[in-house]
C-alpha cells in the first residue's frame, strides 16, 4: 500500500460456519518497530506464522494486538456414555429382579441422569477439522487488510495536517528573512548608542567601533540558518509526497527544524525576530507530535 499510514487503527471481522461463529479483531498503536502479538484459542497456534507474515506485508511499524474468538455451537459433537455408572445400574437391576436386564430395560437405565451426556465439540477438536485453520487464516488476513485501510485513511488526514504545518513554517521562514535584513542596522544602532553612553570623551575610534559592529553582525547573521530551514521544509514536503513509511525520518527532520528555530531565537537582535522564532518553534513542536503517529 503506497500511501502514508498512521500507526493507530482498529478493525474487526466476524462470520459464521457450520460449527459456530468466529470474530477477528486487530488494534494498532504507535511503536518503534513492528511488534505483532496474536491471541488465539488453544489448538490454533498454527495461525501464528501466517497472520504475522500478513501483518509484515501490510505494515512496517506499530504495536499490533490481534485476537480470534470462537463460539462453537452446542450441536457439534456426540454422546458420551458413563459405562461405569451404567454397569452399577445393571448390577442393581440384577440384584432386584434376579435377572439380567433386556434391551428395553437397559435403554431405561440409560435415561438416568449422568449415564449419557452430550459431549460438545471442543476447540481443539475443531482445530483438527479439515479446512478450518486455512479458512480462519484467510479471514484474519482480510481483517488486517481492513486495518491497513483504516490506518491509510487516518494517514491521509495526518498528511494534510503535516503539509499545512510545513506551509506555516515556510511563511514564518519568509517573514524571518525580512527581519534578518534589519539585524545589522539594529545591532549597529544599539552598539553605537551604548558606546556613546560609556565613551563620552570619544576615546574609542570610529574604526574600532566599525570592527566591533562587523563582528557582532557576523555572529548575528541568520541567513545560513534560514537557508537550512528552507531546505528542511522542502525535504518534509518531499517525504510526505513519497507515500513511503517515513515516520522515523520525519521525526529526525523535526529535530533539525527545532535546532534552526532555536538558533534564530538565540541570534535575534529584535523582538520581531524573536517572536517569529518562537512561533516557528511552536509549529515545529506540533509537527513533531503528529509525525510520531506516522508509520
Amino acid at each position: 500500500m503506497n500511501r502514508l499510514q498512521s500507526m493507530t487503527g482498529f478493525s474487526s471481522l466476524d462470520g459464521e460456519a457450520d460449527w459456530g461463529r468466529w470474530m477477528w479483531s486487530a488494534r494498532s498503536v504507535n511503536g518503534r518497530g513492528l511488534d505483532v502479538r496474536l491471541a488465539v484459542p488453544n489448538g490454533f497456534e498454527g495461525l501464528d506464522a501466517r497472520i504475522k507474515k500478513a501483518a509484515a506485508t501490510w505494515f512496517s511499524r506499530g504495536n499490533l494486538q490481534i485476537g480470534l474468538r470462537l463460539d462453537v455451537e452446542s450441536g457439534q459433537g456426540g454422546l458420551s456414555v458413563d459405562t461405569g455408572a451404567l454397569q452399577t445400574l445393571v448390577d442393581a437391576f440384577e440384584q432386584v429382579h434376579r435377572m439380567a436386564p433386556d434391551a428395553a430395560a437397559v435403554a431405561t437405565l440409560m435415561t438416568v441422569k449422568g449415564v449419557v451426556e452430550h459431549q460438545a465439540a471442543g476447540i481443539r477438536d475443531l482445530a483438527e477439522q479439515d479446512g478450518v485453520i486455512a479458512a480462519l487464516a484467510e479471514q484474519g488476513e482480510t481483517c488486517l487488510e481492513i486495518l491497513a485501510r483504516a490506518r491509510a485513511e487516518e494517514g491521509a488526514t495526518l498528511k494534510q495536517l503535516l503539509i499545512e504545518q510545513l506551509e506555516q513554517m515556510q511563511s514564518l521562514q519568509v517573514l524571518a528573512r525580512t527581519f534578518a535584513a534589519e539585524q545589522v542596522s539594529q545591532i549597529s544602532d544599539r552598539y553605537r548608542a551604548r558606546i556613546e553612553e560609556l565613551d563620552q570623551q570619544g576615546v574609542v575610534s570610529p574604526d574600532r567601533i566599525a570592527v566591533e559592529i562587523a563582528a557582532l553582525a557576523a555572529k548575528a547573521d541568520i541567513i545560513e540558518e534560514l537557508d537550512r530551514l528552507a531546505a528542511h521544509i522542502a525535504r518534509g514536503h518531499s517525504l510526505l509526497a513519497s507515500g513511503e513509511p517515513v515516520g522515523r525520518t520525519l521525526g529526525f527532520l523535526a529535530q533539525e527544524l527545532n535546532r534552526e528555530a532555536n538558533t534564530l531565537c538565540a541570534k535575534s537582535a529584535s523582538l520581531n525576530l524573536t517572536e517569529t522564532g518562537l512561533a516557528l518553534k511552536g509549529i515545529v513542536d506540533q509537527f513533531k507530535e503528529q509525525a510520531a503517529n506516522v508509520e
